[in-house]
């Protein structure tokens, strides 16, 4: 039985995109519904992806050199980690 939640959704399909789901699902022993399922999901889980890359992009491009770039006293303690512990002079 059908979940409440869950919604038809059409998609016409070319000839030969049809064709090639429906070999496809019954390769895989799958319903072709399930495998256009799980492509659109994947998808959408690529997308919102590039989507976060992209704003995180964009957020560091827009504060670079500014003071949200890097805390200064994090910078420094990082350094002083990478230079085994000696002091950075400032």
């Amino acid at each position: 039985m059908r979940s409440v939640a869950e919604r038809n959704f059409h998609v016409p399909l070319p000839r030969v995109l049809h064709e090639a789901l429906r070999r496809e699902a019954a390769l895989a022993g799958k319903p072709a519904t399930a495998l256009a399922r799980e492509a659109i999901e994947a998808y959408l889980r690529r997308r919102r992806r590039i989507a976060l890359h992209e704003a995180i992009a964009s957020y560091a491009a827009a504060t670079a050199g500014s003071s949200d770039d890097l805390d200064p006293a994090l910078e420094r303690a990082a350094i002083e980690e990478l230079l085994g512990g000696a002091e950075v002079d400032e």
